[in-house]
């Protein structure tokens, strides 16, 4: 082995040896029990960003854990088309480099030109997962625009529509004047901002006066239709029925009354604009008013606006604002924080529009997907985010799943001039109603989100009787982040419900975030991503995943910081170098001990390694990942390098011990390391090979060790920190060796007196039941009696009481200098509550440590 740990030599070689091998291609005829997972695809639109990193080394855990423990393990990967997302990247790119657009190719080309994006972006993609050491089945990888799912993808349309589940008609939905479609409504985001509250008067039709209406949008207010107010608003009942003049259009419009109003919104008057905002198109609907749509799907204002025509939306709102001022029409403006709907992909100010649609009828798919979760079908961890899922499902509007993009699964509806529609998979070859041949498909794609939500079980061969999905669907757990439950876990159970007739997983693993150090959520615009690869690339996969890993409480974000990188780091040299230790001792070493040969140091390590083994898979089967490596660190770190290697080294002098000691060395290293394998899986391979086990660790079994008693090494291990902490209070020399003295009733044996002088250096061990103590000694009460160490054996008197005293004044100064400072009214009311804390909390320090100088000094006093 190198003296040194160097990822860069083995990871990627590992990798290529395990893909070559196919290593982890999941058996096409499982036995017995078997585990599943699907990859939640990531988006062909760029590189994997540190929430990929997260969410596939998550996974990787379950699933390296799962194949040890025996199953049948098939994790599935495979990646999204992603529609709007990967057509505006691409758009974007055709503009910089060609200077072209989408409608200069036409959409057949445009198309081709995604596909060769898609192809590239998927190798960057899958090179990029590799590198984190994910153990996915490539033999099964799926594409969501595969032919496979374009097939499970129409049928689930049509057996829907066939159903009455899907229909077309004109609605409200959200638009985006730059993606040019329809999005429903979780793919627009509310971000609350400063805005204006625009008080506009209304004149009456009729006598004198006037109504005020408030408005964010007065630009819409051209389309306006009526005004309205509450039903039971005792202000304006005697306006009900009577007519306004619409400002600046010059137009007589009703008011009506409408329990929708909101009475204490602005002046309890609201303009309607049925054309331009979902609740407004409801009052339409129930007064039935008019739709004068005075935006256009660019963000510009129609003919319908009058003299605005052709302006944009916003440049029209700042003059008219300044014509209703002019007119002597704007009653007041105010400051006003407001929720405008942006775009998820690309931050535009949404405008609600009313278009043509294709709609799926939410209700008997939600009632299903309700219960499911309520019997306990499929189970959140943590439990906590049920509430999410319900609060979405039972407030649900229909879904508009159509969208005004070129790539993406075309909608399998074939319209014909005379007003016929079928809807069927392949194009029919004349329309039923007229007999013409020339039928054309709907230009609309359906949303990215109706074939993500097929997933689980059109890539398992759906709707065809297919083994996969018979073997291994439905799948044992979803692991995914919380931002997207609604978004992609509801739909998955309400669609799987509804094809299948089974919940789509067992279990929903729910983790947080990846944010910065100071806990904000890493994106663009703070500048405060961190590329997972380039981590890989300076520290290795396996410290990536570890700090991930240990970071990971179901359910909670976690902190990405530098100086936890660098301790997973040295945890990886630190067992890299126990295994080089382990081999420079192995020459001629069985492969077994016996029993009662084992010492005590050696049955106290198999011990703690059956007991870690334990809580290790408990806490891998409770999803508490970050527990299960916080456990195996422990041990590895604590109990078997410091304590049981140092250990250890007495029982490799000793020809009696040697070989025994050899075993138990192995064997525990061995078992650990597959404990630690589903985290580091690259140094956890490299070393079981480097101890001369055939095959590879990850189709190795799960260790099930012996219980065995702890024994009487945990009271050596308190002795010894017992007399290390006098010596660090004393301060001697770490090198030196001392006396010390145990008085203690209990048997204490050989073995047990031979490794505390060994681990506690000491030059000899005096254990007695009583006598006369040394009165220059420091002591310690522990679990097997007292321990002294005298000072007179162990430090330079004179040298020890010159540095204390210099402590000492040191220690007099901070205590003078902060006693003035806490002292002060000044500083004591004008400064922040948590930097007065602080201070107080120094000078308790000090003021203890200073105690403590003085204990010290008075114990060599009286030895002298």
């Amino acid at each position: 082995m190198e003296k040194a740990y160097d990822p860069r030599q083995i990871e990627e070689k590992l990798q290529q040896e395990w893909q070559k091998q196919q290593l982890f291609t999941a058996p096409d005829k499982p036995e017995g029990e078997t585990f599943s997972v699907v990859m939640p695809p990531p988006n062909v639109t760029g590189i994997l960003h540190m929430g990929h990193a997260m969410d596939n080394t998550l996974q990787d855990v379950l699933v390296r854990w799962q194949r040890m423990k025996g199953k049948a393990v098939l994790w599935l990967p495979g990646t999204d088309h992603a529609g709007i997302a990967t057509q505006n990247v691409v758009e974007q790119h055709l503009q910089e480099q060609e200077g072209i657009s989408r409608h200069d190719l036409g959409r057949e080309e445009f198309v081709s030109r995604v596909w060769e994006w898609k192809e590239q972006y998927r190798d960057r993609i899958v090179g990029q997962l590799n590198k984190l050491g994910i153990s996915c089945d490539w033999s099964r990888e799926r594409f969501t625009l595969d032919n496979g799912c374009s097939q499970a993808v129409q049928e689930a349309f049509i057996r829907l529509y066939k159903k009455g589940m899907i229909y077309r008609g004109d609605y409200m939905v959200n638009w985006c004047p730059r993606c040019q479609t329809a999005l429903s409504d979780i793919e627009v985001e509310h971000e609350e901002t400063d805005a204006k509250l625009w008080h506009v008067r209304y004149p009456l039709a009729e006598g004198e006066g006037h109504l005020v209406v408030a408005t964010t949008r007065p630009e819409t207010m051209l389309g306006d239709t009526a005004v309205a107010v509450h039903t039971d608003d005792a202000r304006y009942n005697k306006y009900i029925g009577k007519e306004v003049v619409l400002p600046v259009m010059n137009r007589k419009i009703p008011v009506v009354a409408d329990d929708q109003v909101d009475p204490e919104f602005g002046t309890g008057v609201v303009k309607v604009t049925p054309a331009h905002d979902p609740n407004d198109f409801e009052i339409g609907q129930r007064h039935n008013l008019p739709h004068v749509v005075v935006i256009d799907t660019q963000g510009n204002m129609t003919a319908a606006a009058g003299k605005y025509a052709g302006q944009d939306r916003y440049q029209c709102r700042k003059e008219l604002v300044a014509e209703l001022e002019q007119l002597g029409l704007l009653e007041k403006t105010q400051e006003h924080r407001h929720a405008a709907g942006q775009c998820q992909r690309c931050d535009t100010v949404v405008e609600p529009l009313v278009s043509t649609q294709w709609f799926v009828k939410m209700k008997p798919l939600a009632e299903p997907a309700i219960e499911a979760v309520r019997r306990g079908d499929t189970r959140f961890v943590p439990p906590r985010f049920e509430k999410i899922y319900f609060n979405w499902l039972e407030s649900i509007r229909d879904w508009c799943i159509s969208r005004q993009l070129w790539w993406g699964h075309r909608i399998p509806a074939w319209h014909c001039r005379c007003g016929e529609m079928v809807v069927a998979a392949e194009k029919p070859d004349r329309c039923p109603e007229c007999g013409s041949t020339k039928m054309t498909q709907d230009p609309d794609v359906l949303d990215t989100w109706f074939s993500s939500a097929l997933w689980p079980f059109s890539t398992m061969g759906w709707p065809e009787e297919a083994d996969d999905l018979k073997n291994y669907f439905p799948t044992s757990v979803l692991v995914t982040a919380y931002d997207i439950i609604f978004f992609w876990v509801a739909r998955m159970m309400f669609m799987s419900l509804e094809f299948t007739g089974q919940a789509p997983f067992k279990d929903v693993y729910i983790h947080g975030l990846v944010r910065d150090e100071l806990g904000r959520k890493m994106s663009k615009s703070l500048g405060n991503g961190i590329d997972p690869l380039d981590v890989v690339k300076d520290y290795g996969a396996d410290t990536l995943r570890f700090v991930l890993v240990t970071g990971a409480a179901p359910g909670n974000d976690i902190r990405f910081q530098q100086e936890r990188v660098e301790a997973a780091r040295n945890f990886a040299n630190k067992i890299w170098n126990a295994t080089r230790f382990v081999l420079m001792n192995l020459d001629d070493a069985p492969d077994s001990f016996r029993e009662e040969d084992l010492d005590i140091a050696s049955t106290w390590i198999l011990h703690r390694f059956a007991e870690t083994a334990g809580k290790v898979d408990a806490n891998l089967g409770k999803y508490e990942l970050g527990e299960a490596a916080r456990e195996v660190y422990e041990f590895l770190w604590n109990h078997y390098c410091d304590w049981y290697i140092e250990a250890a080294k007495l029982g490799l002098q000793d020809p009696q011990r040697r070989g025994m000691t050899q075993a138990v060395l192995r064997q525990v290293l061995t078992g650990a390391l597959q404990m630690l394998h589903p985290i580091m899986p690259f140094i956890t391979e490299e070393l079981w090979r480097s101890l001369g086990h055939d095959g590879s660790i990850a189709l190795s079994r799960w260790p099930r060790p012996q219980a065995r008693q702890e024994g009487e090494f945990d009271a050596v291990m308190e002795t010894v920190r017992a007399i290390r902490n006098i010596r660090s209070e004393m301060n001697v020399n770490p090198g030196r060796e001392i006396p010390a003295m145990l008085y203690t009733e209990r048997e204490v044996s050989d073995q047990a007196r031979q490794l505390i002088c060994h681990l506690a250096k000491l030059d000899k061990l005096d254990v007695t039941a009583g006598g006369e103590k040394p009165r220059d000694a420091m002591s310690r009460v522990v679990n097997l009696g007292e321990v002294l160490v005298p000072l007179s054996g162990a430090v330079d008197v004179a040298q020890e009481r010159k540095r204390l005293a210099e402590e000492k004044e040191r220690l007099d100064k901070e205590v003078a200098r902060l006693e003035k400072k806490l002292s002060n009214p000044g500083f004591v009311e004008k400064a922040p509550q948590h930097v007065v804390q602080q201070e107080r909390e120094k000078l308790a320090g000090y003021m203890a440590s200073r105690e403590l100088v003085e204990k010290r000094r008075a114990l060599l006093e009286e030895d002298s």
